[in-house]
């Protein structure tokens, strides 16, 4: 880690990062990247909320006993104005990466935004970059992008190393049932799943859209599948690896105590799925996956 002169001077001054609510990063690493935040939005009925205001116990909880699925929406062009204007202001260039635009219209807002930046004439550029991810691997997205701009890359550079990461990224993911992707109609290609659905737990992708990858017929053949991705990812020198959980912190943390053991490193991070993802996915969803150190 460079020094604390270093790593302030870089995120005063350098190329600015900027995603968005799904990647479920840890507080600690959007502080030590110096990582800017836009949320999106969940609601049931006319309430609708930014995604971090929500409680997660209390949402997960609503989720399981209610008989409809709340709504899920993108961040407003002004949130992203919000966001965007004093950096540019300021004369920082900034990188915008967010969630697969397959699944969200987030990116559709940023760029919206970021037209409505150069037309002001500021001095600061906006380069918004579809992550054709979620989760975890948006995060290595924007931490990626947050180290080549701490290294001092200017804004091409930035992008391309998103790029680079996403050429190394791999997730995968397990839930308990498809039926909160086929409500949300998100299902995409695991559509192919649903006349068996009540009977597995589906082995998932996560990048321009969800894409099954095998199934299995009980939680414990799936965490074992799970262990098995793990040591993949030690076969193929993995350095950096990441889990999450939606309501799964016990799975989780076996997953980390196996990977730890596998990989000989703890995971760079370790959190659970907020509302936007946990309303398409639903609880019980365990997430692993690599791609940080591109």
């Amino acid at each position: 880690m460079p020094p604390p002169d270093s790593s302030q001077a870089s995120k005063r001054d350098g190329v600015a990062v900027v995603t968005d609510s799904t990647s479920y990063l840890p507080p600690s690493l959007f502080e030590r990247w110096g990582i800017e935040q836009v949320d999106l939005y969940v609601g049931w009925g006319d309430v609708r909320l930014p995604e971090h205001e929500y409680e997660l116990e209390s949402f997960y909880a609503r989720l399981r006993d209610s008989t409809d699925l709340p709504s899920t929406s993108q961040p407003s062009v002004g949130d992203f104005l919000a966001c965007f204007e004093p950096l540019a202001a300021a004369g920082r260039d900034v990188v915008s990466v967010h969630i697969a635009s397959g699944l969200s219209g987030t990116c559709e807002s940023a760029r919206e935004a970021a037209r409505a930046i150069a037309e002001k004439g500021l001095p600061g550029r906006v380069e918004v970059v579809d992550g054709q991810t979620g989760a975890g691997g948006l995060g290595c997205l924007a931490i990626g992008a947050a180290r080549a701009a701490e290294r001092g890359r200017d804004l091409d550079g930035v992008v391309d190393a998103i790029r680079r990461t996403r050429e190394g990224l791999d997730m995968w993911f397990c839930l308990d049932t498809l039926e909160y992707l086929r409500r949300g109609g998100r299902i995409g290609a695991a559509q192919a799943l649903v006349g068996t659905a009540l009977k597995i737990k589906p082995i998932l992708t996560f990048g321009t859209e969800i894409t099954p990858v095998g199934r299995v017929r009980t939680r414990r053949r799936a965490m074992q599948t799970m262990v098995g991705y793990l040591h993949e990812l030690q076969e193929r020198g993995a350095e950096e690896w990441f889990i999450q959980h939606a309501q799964s912190a016990g799975d989780a943390e076996a997953l980390v105590a196996e990977g730890t053991a596998i990989l000989g490193s703890e995971p760079l991070f370790c959190t659970q799925v907020g509302p936007v993802l946990g309303a398409h996915l639903g609880s019980g969803m365990l997430v692993g996956g690599t791609g940080c150190s591109a």
